[in-house]
């Protein structure tokens, strides 16, 4: 008998260890997963201290260029531009092959809150590549970069802030982009990229966006904008945009809208825009998640994500911790997705509803359909105001949702099985009642 049940345990220990470094979809997980190993000041080469190449200490100045001055010498030999103890005004900056950026701690380096420091350039916005405002920190084509550290980026977003909701006052209807303001860290087609230890606060628009990247590691990191007593608009923690293989580990957020939102391009014709693209192979794990819209947010500008982990995160504040937004005027697939290990508050568990904002078929006559396939939660402790908050069109089809071990308080414990096709639950409690 005792070899029985130590077979048997080993049995159920190794598929569970095999289980976890797999994805949804029972491909194996890269070992590349499970190295967290960070970042070291001294292994990045010649260390270039800002204040020893001109540049004043001095939180009153901008000092755009001669930061970028900086990062140009270092570009030449190679090297990180350290931020050393005090506070640094900038307009845009731009990383370069071969250089770093490392923001020691009690340092900060500070976004100017003029609109005019950051000169309007090819970019990628609300999955459109148009001439946007750049970021503070921008890194174009830069293989191996790195940002580390225990300092602060700060975008300075007040009035930025103010500006949006007093253009929201004048016109409700006005778009994101009607109001100028940068983001804070902006990554483009940059490989084996890793963010990690830094504060990244009070940004005017997005906090970090990736776009069409592939090994990006975000490891420890502080993220915040405030939702009172003012709201910093669209201060979106992590928005992956047509990326592939990202670690998220063990990083605090709390922002006035989608801590991770997963984005790749919109409109009818999205999927054959080569500018657009999916996103694959994502785990987030270890994370903490303060006040946002949602934990894990397929969309607004999405066309394909596939193999996404959330996992033993903590949700203390999030409207929602999955929501998937299913946007009529473009064709999506959301597939093998699993949020797992879960335990915390929320006002929704899962919110699955059409996004109609700016919606625009631009001339197309069909509707395009959009699915939402191998859909997974499992282990689950959750506090919230509704467990299954999901309310679709004929246009959104649903499919192969999968419930497991999960333990909900809630206020609305209702559950229509008949939206989605194939919707198994297994050891569901909801407020003490099994569901089956």
């Amino acid at each position: 008998m005792k070899n029985i049940l130590t077979l048997i345990f080993a049995v159920l220990f190794f598929g569970a260890n095999a289980q976890k470094n797999r994805f949804p979809d029972g491909s194996k997980m890269s070992p590349w997963f499970s190295d967290f190993t960070k970042t070291k000041l001294e292994n990045l080469r010649q260390q270039y201290i800002i204040t020893e190449h001109g540049v004043k200490n001095d939180s009153t100045l901008v000092q755009t260029a001669a930061l970028q001055a900086v990062i140009n010498k270092a570009a030449e030999t190679g090297g990180v531009v350290v931020i050393p103890t005090g506070t640094f005004l900038s307009g845009a900056l731009f990383f370069k092959p071969k250089t770093h950026l490392y923001v020691s701690e009690n340092a900060k380096l500070k976004g100017s809150d003029n609109i005019n420091d950051y000169p309007i350039m090819p970019s990628r916005m609300e999955g459109q590549s148009i001439d946007y405002f750049p970021a503070l920190v921008n890194v174009y084509g830069v293989d191996g970069f790195t940002i580390s550290g225990k300092g602060t980026i700060d975008g300075n977003g007040l009035n930025y802030w103010k500006a949006f909701w007093q253009r929201r006052k004048e016109n409700p209807n006005c778009t994101n982009l009607e109001v100028s303001r940068p983001r804070l860290v902006f990554v483009w087609n940059s490989n084996n990229v890793q963010v990690q230890d830094v504060k990244l606060h009070n940004s005017g628009f997005w906090t970090s966006h990736y776009y069409k990247c592939t090994n990006v590691k975000i490891l420890d990191l502080h993220i915040f904008s405030p939702h009172e007593p003012i709201k910093a608009p669209s201060t979106d923690a992590i928005d992956l945009d047509a990326c592939t293989n990202v670690l998220i580990k063990g990083c605090y957020m709390a922002v006035n809208d989608d801590a991770i939102a997963l984005k790749g391009g919109k409109g009818p014709y999205a999927a054959t825009d080569p500018n657009n693209g999916g996103n694959a192979n994502i785990l987030i794990e270890d994370c903490e998640f303060g006040f946002c819209h949602a934990a894990l947010t397929c969309g607004s500008e999405a066309i394909h994500n596939k193999n996404i982990i959330m996992r033993n995160c903590t949700v203390n504040e999030a409207m929602r911790v999955l929501w998937l937004k299913m946007r009529p005027d473009t064709p999506q697939m959301y597939e093998y997705i699993s949020v797992e290990n879960v335990r915390g508050k929320a006002h929704s568990l899962i919110y699955v509803k059409p996004w109609t904002q700016f919606f625009d078929l631009k001339g197309r006559k069909d509707v395009p359909l959009s699915y939402s396939d191998h859909i997974s939660l499992k282990n689950i402790d959750m506090d919230c105001n509704i467990f299954f908050d999901v309310a679709i069109t004929e246009y959104d089809k649903l499919s192969k949702f999968a419930f497991k071990n999960l333990i909900i308080k809630t206020q609305n414990a209702k559950i229509d099985k008949s939206i989605v096709k194939g919707f198994s639950l297994k050891n569901v409690l909801v407020n003490g009642e099994r569901v089956r």
